[in-house]
């Protein structure tokens, strides 16, 4: 099982969001803990952090330590032409 940390970027960006969308996100992200077998998860090449995972119209964008299992969550935006 990986921990989650959440960035304070990322938290207060998730505080902006919808009450019900924030649920959703959280749900999702907490599927992270299952990391190699989470759904909606993708490696992103050339970015500044290394995976994405989709939560209907937002990205969690996060970084991933295999050797310690560790997820930080770095960003939660909502998907437009400039998220990625």
């Amino acid at each position: 099982m990986y921990a989650v940390n959440w960035s304070n970027k990322a938290k207060k960006q998730l505080r902006k969001i919808d009450r019900q969308e924030q649920g959703t996100i959280i749900d999702a992200v907490d599927e992270l803990e299952n990391f190699p077998n989470a759904k909606n998860v993708i490696a992103l090449t050339k970015h500044e952090y290394g995976y994405r995972m989709r939560v209907g119209n937002y990205r969690v964008l996060f970084d991933a330590d295999t050797e310690v299992r560790i997820i930080d969550i770095q960003q939660v935006k909502k998907r437009d032409d400039q998220t990625y």
